[in-house]
């Protein structure tokens, strides 16, 4: 990678970070980023690494500054990995579209996000609701960001030449 290249890659993936937390902080401050019932604003960021790989060390770098908020170290652990995961898996199916749209890869960042950060309130928050229940609200959270502000992110983005 030439030096312009890599300094492209830095930036972009600092800008990404940087949407994420502010974008996860504005859902703090309406209770939506964090616990059982999550709309994090972010998670609609999801959807960049089908346009770029720097998306995935932004995404879970933002997430990481992000779950600092909640105070948890395993938080900032395993919902750190279940980011990277999620974006390394959504860039991985890429090239797959349905009907013109990118669903198989908005799908990794709502079920990794439902089964960790299910598991993690279920054990760590004495959520009484158990596992199966928190993790199908974490999934309904995730599911309405990705799918609502994440498709038509992906057609505003995919109509701009250059953007990344």
């Amino acid at each position: 990678m030439n030096k312009t290249k890599n300094t492209r890659y830095i930036v972009t993936g600092a800008i990404i970070a940087a949407a994420y937390v502010v974008l996860t902080f504005i859902s703090n401050i309406f209770g939506l980023a964090f616990g059982p019932i999550q709309l994090r604003i972010s998670e609609a960021l999801c959807i960049l690494p089908l346009f770029t790989p720097a998306a995935i060390p932004g995404l879970t770098i933002g997430c990481f500054i992000s779950n600092i908020l909640s105070f948890n170290v395993l938080d900032m652990l395993f919902g750190t990995l279940a980011t990277l995961t999620a974006a390394v898996l959504t860039s991985v199916f890429k090239n797959k579209l349905l009907f013109g749209m990118p669903l198989l890869s908005l799908l990794p960042p709502v079920l990794i996000n439902a089964l960790v950060v299910g598991l993690e309130i279920t054990l760590f928050i004495e959520q009484p609701a158990g596992f199966f229940i928190t993790a199908m609200q974490v999934g309904i959270g995730q599911f309405i960001v990705c799918f609502l502000l994440g498709i038509p992110l992906y057609f505003a983005i995919k109509n701009k030449r250059n953007i990344f």
